[in-house]
Formats: structure tokens, C-alpha cells, sequence
């Protein structure tokens, strides 16, 4: 008897609470935002499904069939894509991001997360930074790697061609630590620039060991892309193993024209180190040329005291014969017979070189067009101030294998960039991720709309432990993109670079509007990422 009457209580009772449960959520102001009608796209890589997304105090809340009346504000993205926002896990913000905390050139191509102290340089003081910027306010979200650059710099006294005293490793582990307990999600490291070009493996070793310990990645811009760039990656994947440390492989390509053709290679040593057990992720730009300083061209020898202690060097005429040969010899290694795959994307002391290459600066400045030539008017450039290079070194066929790759995430490898300014520089700061939804998804059909969208949001939230980001599920932070799959595209070229994309019509960033119909209206809603 008493079995009957507690089954007949919870059959009257479960559905008075369910009818309780929802009515406490069935009043008219629910939901800040309904996204209703949309192809969403969760980031899981699986086929998209139609549903409305209701969003609340920043957070999505519900997935499914939602009432729009339930909301003070409805999209009807009928006939749209609906992802998780972009995120960039390669990019170079600290500079610029400050004066220009919209973004818009990150947001306007579907960006809302971006990891940024890559290559080895980062903010020096990660918290009083990450402070500051919140005070401010921003529009994108942000986390931050340590830079060992940075590390070394602060840790060592005197010349940087030698290994750290004991003391000076002590005080880089403690450098590392701070950062790490301050926020930071890795140790990066840029193996091609001074000081981090004169660091041995061991050292490395230990310093990612902390990163790993507090649950960070080691994300390496390596010693060589181009004719050794197997070694380079070999070294990344014993600093991994040995530190027991996830490694994240920035900007992967093949960097020498004599070597186009061997990503097979470096995929297959990828695929071969995960086999044993080492989480390897890598990165890449959807193009197929690079940009970084005119100093990549120099022999790094010449570097050793800085920059202005290179430009006295290059007083002495014995000197400046020896690197104008290596310059002519390290473009020849890599199979180019003079420098007119370099351009110029900024030269402040002279902005009329901008958008040239040094063949076409060479013949302007000197009206001579031998490699000779060119490499002095290198020199010239780097002795007037330096310059912000694009280098046409890659090729697309070594681009499309990797962008293919399960493992491989996308990245701009950018900055924020200002659309007023004279530089010309790497399209990818303002087309990137437009460029793989319109030329790589639709036209080229290199990877289904699905596959792409997670090499964009899930992959990179899971290898930098973003864990409430990159999926569309209920309870995860509402950070959406909405997009038209047939007209998305990017619009930026080598020539003209600062043009946004087109398609893309909302970003909505911890639940805020950001971008509406493409324009960005001035919502700072960004947030910082820190690291666990």
C-alpha cells in the first residue's frame, strides 16, 4: 500500500514541478538575446543543426525550440551560420591593443579570443597589464603566454651568446612562475631572434616544466622553418617530452623555396609524435607568404648587443662586407636568386618604399638591380630604422596539406591594426579567418564548413584549456558569430590590405553585440582569458 501511495505522489508531483520549474523561467525577460532560426554550428566538428540560442547575463542558457517573446532582443539569423566565436591562438596585440582596444580589424573577420605573447616577446609584468586592460576595457577577450625572450632579457646581466648563470635559470624559473600564477596559459618562445636564438634545449627544458605545472602549453616559434626545419622540430617535440608539456607549433609552413614540398615530412613527424603519446598542435595563416622585421634576413651574429650595437658593426666597412654576403648566401640556400620576394610593409623612415619589394626599392633609391645591390639597400633600411617585411616564401601547396591536417588550428599571426596608417602590411591581420570560410571551405573545398569551424574554436579552446569557450552548449560563455556561408569572404590583398571582410554581419562577445551588420559599435565586452 505504501509503494502505491508514493508512486501516485510522485506522478502528481513531477509534473507540478516541472510546470513550476518552467515557469520560473517563462517570463517576458528571460533572456537578454535570442538567436533564432540559425544553422548552428556548435564547434564539435559535427553537422550543423537548426536552433535558437537564448543568451543570458553572458552566458548561453538554452539551445533548441526558445520563444522568442522570452527575450528583450531577438536576431532572426533564418538562412545564416551560427558558430562559437573565433578564436586566434597566434598573435601580437601588446603593442597596439591599448590605443586601440576595439580590435575591429579581429572582430570584423569573426575573432572574439585571441592568445597573444607568442614568438618570445609578451607584456613584461603579465597582471599589472591584464589590470590595466581591464580598467580600460576591451572588446575582444585575451589571454597571454610568458615570452622567453622576455624572460631572458630580465633574468640575465651582460651578453645573451652563453648559457644563464645557476642564479640567472633561478630568477627565469621565477620569472615564468609569476607570470603563470599571474594568468598566463604557456611558455612561448622565439627560437629565430635575439636573445632566444642563443638558448640551448636544457634551458628551455626547465622553463617549460613550470608552465607545465601549472597546466600550460609550450608553444615555440622554432629555430628554423625553412632548410632545417626538421631539426627545429624535433627540438620542439624533445622540449615537450622532456617537460612533460603539451606543444603548440606556431605559424607551420616551409619557409625555403628549396624546400617546398616537405610538410609531408614535418606532418608525418606531427603524427608520429602524437602516436607516442605527446600532445602536438600547430598553427597556421592561410597564405602563403610570412611577415616579421628585416632582421629574419640578417645572420643573427649580427644582432648580439641589440640593434643599435648591429648598426655600429655595420659602420666598419669589413663588417658590412661580410653581412652583405650572407645575405646574398642565406637567400640563395633557401633557392632565391635576389631578394625581390621581400616587400616592405612598413618603413617608417621612408614610407614610400611601403607595398615595394627590395628589387623595386633597389631600382627606385640606387637604379641598379643586381642581388649585390639589393642586399646594400637591405642594409641601408635596417641602418635608417628597420622595417616591417611580407615574404613571399612559401608555397600553396604546402599550405593546403597542412591547413588539411586534423592537429592544425588557424592563426593570423597579427596585431591590431590601425586602418588610417601609411604601413601596407600582411593581409591576414584583417582576412584571415574570412579567407578560410570563403576560399578554402566554399571554393576550394579543401575541408567541410564543420571541420573548419573547429580548427577555429574548440581545437584552439581545448589546446590552451579555454574550457568555457569554443562550443555552442548551454552554460558556456555566449561568444557567437553569425555569418552567410555563401557570401563570406575576405576582401584584403597583398596590394591593398586594410579591407575588411564582408558576410559577416554579427559578433556577439560575452553576450554583447559587438559588431551589428559588420560595423562595430564601440561595446567593450572583452574579457581576460587566464590561464588555470
Amino acid at each position: 500500500m505504501q509503494r502505491i501511495i508514493l508512486l501516485l505522489f510522485t506522478l502528481i508531483t513531477v509534473p507540478m514541478l516541472s510546470s513550476v520549474n518552467h515557469h520560473e523561467v517563462s517570463s517576458a525577460t528571460d533572456f537578454d538575446l535570442i538567436i533564432s532560426r540559425g544553422h548552428v554550428v556548435d564547434g564539435t566538428g559535427n553537422p550543423w543543426f537548426e536552433a535558437d540560442i537564448a543568451i543570458k547575463d553572458g552566458r548561453i542558457v538554452e539551445i533548441g525550440k526558445v520563444e522568442t517573446t522570452r527575450a528583450a532582443r531577438t536576431i532572426d539569423a533564418k538562412g545564416l551560420i551560427v558558430t562559437p566565436g573565433f578564436i586566434d591562438v597566434h598573435t601580437h596585440i601588446e603593442s597596439n591593443i591599448g590605443r586601440l582596444p576595439a580590435a575591429e580589424n579581429f572582430l570584423r573577420m569573426g575573432v572574439i579570443s585571441v592568445v597573444t605573447g607568442n614568438c618570445g616577446g609578451s607584456a613584461s609584468n603579465l597582471g599589472e597589464w591584464f589590470a590595466e586592460l581591464e580598467k580600460t576595457g576591451i572588446s575582444i577577450n585575451i589571454a597571454s603566454l610568458v615570452g622567453h625572450n622576455t624572460v631572458r632579457r630580465a633574468g640575465m646581466n651582460g651578453d645573451f651568446d652563453r648559457p644563464p648563470t645557476p642564479e640567472e635559470l633561478e630568477k627565469m624559473l621565477g620569472l615564468v612562475d609569476k607570470a603563470m600564477r599571474d594568468g598566463a596559459v604557456g611558455l612561448s618562445t622565439g627560437l629565430e631572434y635575439i636573445p632566444g636564438t642563443y638558448a640551448k634545449t636544457d634551458e628551455i627544458v626547465e622553463l617549460a616544466k613550470v608552465a607545465a605545472r601549472h597546466g600550460g602549453v609550450y608553444a615555440t616559434h622554432m629555430r628554423d622553418e625553412g632548410e632545417f626545419v626538421e631539426k627545429s622540430i624535433r627540438e620542439s617535440i624533445e622540449i615537450g617530452e622532456k617537460a612533460g608539456c603539451p606543444v603548440e607549433i606556431s605559424h607551420f609552413k616551409i619557409s625555403s623555396k628549396k624546400r617546398w614540398g616537405a610538410s609531408v615530412s614535418t606532418i608525418k613527424m606531427v603524427e608520429d609524435a602524437r602516436a607516442r603519446g605527446l600532445q602536438v598542435t600547430v598553427d597556421q595563416y592561410l597564405y602563403p607568404a610570412g611577415s616579421t622585421g628585416i632582421g629574419i634576413l640578417f645572420p643573427s651574429w649580427l644582432f648580439e648587443g641589440g640593434s643599435e650595437k648591429a648598426k655600429e658593426k655595420l659602420q666598419d666597412a669589413a663588417t658590412r662586407e661580410r653581412v652583405r654576403r650572407e645575405l646574398i648566401d642565406k637567400a640563395k640556400a633557401q633557392g632565391f636568386r635576389d631578394f625581390a620576394f621581400a616587400f616592405v610593409a612598413n618603413h617608417q623612415t621612408n614610407q614610400t618604399f611601403n607595398g615595394k619589394n627590395i628589387a623595386e626599392v633597389t631600382k627606385m633609391v640606387k637604379n641598379k638591380s643586381d642581388a649585390n645591390s639589393q642586399a646594400e639597400q637591405i642594409i641601408d633600411i635596417l641602418q635608417a630604422g628597420g622595417a616591417q617585411m611580407v615574404l613571399h616564401k612559401m608555397s600553396e601547396g604546402d599550405v593546403e596539406r597542412i591547413f588539411k591536417q586534423p592537429f592544425t588550428m588557424v592563426a593570423s599571426d597579427a596585431g591590431v591594426i590601425e586602418p588610417g596608417s601609411a604601413s601596407i602590411p600582411h593581409p591576414r591581420g584583417f582576412g584571415n579567418n574570412a579567407r578560410v570560410l570563403g576560399i578554402y571551405v566554399r571554393e576550394k573545398k579543401l575541408l567541410g564548413l564543420e571541420e573548419a569551424v573547429r580548427k577555429m574554436t574548440s581545437l584552439p579552446a581545448q589546446t590552451f584549456n579555454l574550457w568555457d569557450r569554443g562550443l555552442l552548449r548551454p552554460g558556456m560563455a555566449a561568444d557567437l558569430v553569425i555569418f552567410d556561408e555563401r557570401t563570406v569572404i575576405d576582401r584584403a590583398t597583398f596590394q591593398e590590405p586594410k579591407q575588411f571582410p564582408v558576410g559577416i554581419d554579427y559578433v556577439i562577445v560575452n553576450g554583447q553585440v559587438v559588431i551589428e551588420r559588420g560595423m562595430h559599435n564601440g561595446i567593450k565586452s572583452g574579457k581576460i582569458l587566464h590561464g588555470r
